[in-house]
């Protein structure tokens, strides 16, 4: 998967200027996310933070001025590898059910990999309200954007819009909180198709000897 670069969402007075600063601002925003996702954001700590990552604590105040700084950059590094998660199981050719397939699936591995996604995101609509807004309305405006690529295709029916790609990211999210975080006791390919097939067959119950 292709690493987001945590430099780009920083102010120009904090941008790393050598691939060593970059290094040493991605071992922290790694720290962070397994200090607040352990520990909460309350009982996080920088110290705790700069010691996961094995740096000075000196190194913290070259990237951040605070914990509730490096909180909000976190959240927003953490949506953008969501993105990438989606975005790297993606084919251009793929249907447009197939591309929601693709896309779950990917954010279900990533969430297995990094569970403590959900406690942080959590967290920030109390933390950061406007950064706890901005993923969601972010992440839904991607998938409103693919439904609109798959009916300008033909694939899909007129008439999708934000409240279908809202919809479809409740499904996925709490797909991920029940099969990522608290067990996975079913594959996540199993999951994505079990979602697909709503999407493709709805849950009526079909006519019958219709196949």
């Amino acid at each position: 998967m292709t690493t987001p670069d945590p430099s780009e969402s920083r102010p120009s007075s904090k941008v790393p200027r050598t691939e060593r600063g970059r290094r040493t601002l991605r071992k922290l925003l790694d720290a962070a996310a397994i200090e607040f996702g352990e520990r909460g954001f309350h009982e996080a700590s920088i110290t705790g933070i700069t010691r996961r990552a094995g740096t000075a604590l000196g190194s913290f105040y070259t990237y951040f001025d605070s914990k509730d700084e490096i909180f909000r950059a976190l959240v927003d590094d953490l949506s953008g590898k969501v993105r990438e998660a989606a975005k790297n199981t993606l084919q251009s050719d793929l249907p447009a059910l197939d591309v929601e397939k693709a896309a779950l699936t990917g954010f279900l591995q990533f969430a297995r990999e990094h569970k403590e996604i959900y406690r942080i995101i959590d967290e920030c609509e109390f933390v950061d309200p406007d950064s706890f807004r901005q993923h969601y309305e972010n992440t839904a405006h991607r998938i409103q954007e693919r439904l609109a690529g798959g009916t300008r295709k033909g694939e899909l029916r007129e008439g999708l819009g934000e409240a279908h790609a809202w919809a479809i990211m409740g499904m996925n999210v709490f797909l991920g909180l029940r099969y990522a975080v608290w067990s996975e006791d079913s594959s996540v390919e199993d999951i994505a198709e079990l979602a697909s097939s709503i999407l493709r067959e709805g849950l009526a119950k079909r006519p019958s000897g219709q196949s």
